[in-house]
């Protein structure tokens, strides 16, 4: 595979607090007359509500033109079970999350809500994508750490 160096410069980093949500796959069920209604089975409009609180500052007064770049940390709440009585983090925790939500479905919602915030004039421009799920280590918080950047011309 023939990888080109990607060159990028930041336009805004932020990070949005709460449990990460997928964005629900809509699903489609038949009415009368061969008639079929797309309906939303569960919320992640209280994630992307966070979304937007975290993004407002960083909301460009016209959305973003051009081939961009989209950096997701999803950082999840920890179970009771990875820590020992005393509260300490058990040797044997995970650091990567191996649950739902899957990643992509993650990483839709996020970029479904910076889409509906104008953060760019459609999500087709995120031409490079790095994302991984991890859980809160020490003193942080779950959320999302969201980075956009705009990718530069070929030289």
């Amino acid at each position: 595979m023939n990888h080109h160096h990607v060159q990028a410069t930041a336009l805004a980093s932020f990070t949005a607090y709460g449990e990460p949500k997928g964005q629900p796959r809509a699903r489609a069920f038949a009415m009368g007359r061969g008639k079929v209604r797309m309906y939303d089975p569960g919320t992640a409009e209280g994630w992307k509500g966070q979304i937007a609180l975290a993004a407002q500052d960083f909301i460009p007064p016209t959305p973003h033109q051009g081939p961009l770049l989209l950096t997701l940390c999803f950082l999840f709440p920890r179970p009771k079970a990875h820590f020992r009585a005393n509260g300490l983090l058990k040797e044997t925790a995970p650091l990567w999350v191996e649950k739902k939500p899957d990643i992509d479905n993650a990483a839709k919602a996020v970029m479904d809500a910076l889409t509906m915030l104008s953060m760019w004039d459609d999500d087709k421009q995120v031409a490079s994508v790095s994302m991984l799920k991890r859980y809160i280590m020490n003193d942080e918080r779950a959320g999302c750490e969201i980075t956009i950047a705009t990718l530069l011309p070929n030289e």
